[in-house]
């Protein structure tokens, strides 16, 4: 996987990683949290959170050239505990 952009912005927000992945080209949220009291960190990414990155995905992809024939998303979960080493979780096509 090669990272291609990060924390790309435009006025609606921001997408935290774009990579490439072989043929797809994978836009990726990264969540960290220091303890699981509110949950995984990958929990934070809610249904409307998922929308609002397909919205700033396509933003992205308007401004590109060349053909993106597939396309996934990403959730990247990372736990670092005040005590211990810290978990990276990659998931891949989450939603």
């Amino acid at each position: 996987m090669e990272i291609i952009a990060r924390n790309w912005r435009c006025r609606y927000g921001e997408l935290d990683l774009i990579a490439r992945d072989a043929e797809v080209t994978a836009f990726v949220e990264v969540k960290t949290r220091t303890g699981l009291g509110f949950g995984v960190p990958a929990e934070a990414v809610t249904f409307s959170k998922q929308q609002r990155i397909r919205r700033l995905a396509l933003l992205w992809l308007n401004e590109q050239d060349g053909p993106w024939l597939r396309i996934r998303f990403d959730v990247v979960s990372v736990l670092v505990p005040p005590r211990g080493e810290p978990t990276v979780d990659h998931l891949r096509a989450v939603f």
